[in-house]
């Protein structure tokens, strides 16, 4: 960041539903298994921000929003407890490297830890290095686990 800029994490709220469904549009461009569709974005998100179990957050630079992440509580018998599913983890190309990333996954964690969440879980695209590097320098470790999915 540069000394004129201004860098703010909060919470999301449901007027900059349309600059989050701009930054879905680009994150599900480079994932492989998902299809962007405006208003199921728009939708589910409308649905994080009203539910309690979930955290929205945005990421805005001098009053604009540059990135976003999701997270989800779910009760984890491995954990014995709640564990935080985090979705959604998105910068805009002209503000990677910023520490944008970092400090979107730093409020989340705040939040679940606030929560008594014990882990932190997510699913990044294999084919997406950058993630995957950026994840590891953070501390995330891959599992031996494979995700599966069944679409109804």
């Amino acid at each position: 960041m540069t000394p004129k800029e201004r860098l703010t994490v909060r919470a999301a709220r449901q007027e900059e539903l349309e600059p989050m469904v701009a930054l879905l549009r680009l994150l599900f461009a480079i994932e492989a298994d998902f299809r962007f569709d405006a208003a199921r974005q728009r939708r589910g998100l409308g649905l994080l921000l009203q539910d309690d179990r979930a955290r929205v957050l945005v990421a805005r630079v001098n009053g604009r929003v540059v990135g976003m992440c999701t997270g989800q509580v779910v009760i984890s018998t491995a954990e014995g407890g709640p564990a935080l599913l985090v979705e959604d983890v998105v910068v805009a190309p002209d503000h990677r490297g910023r520490g944008i990333g970092r400090a979107l996954l730093t409020a989340l964690t705040d939040w679940a830890r606030g929560r008594g969440v014990r882990r932190l879980q997510l699913l990044a695209d294999r084919g997406n290095g950058p993630a995957l590097a950026f994840y590891d320098r953070l501390g995330w470790r891959a599992t031996a686990l494979v995700c599966r999915r069944l679409t109804l």
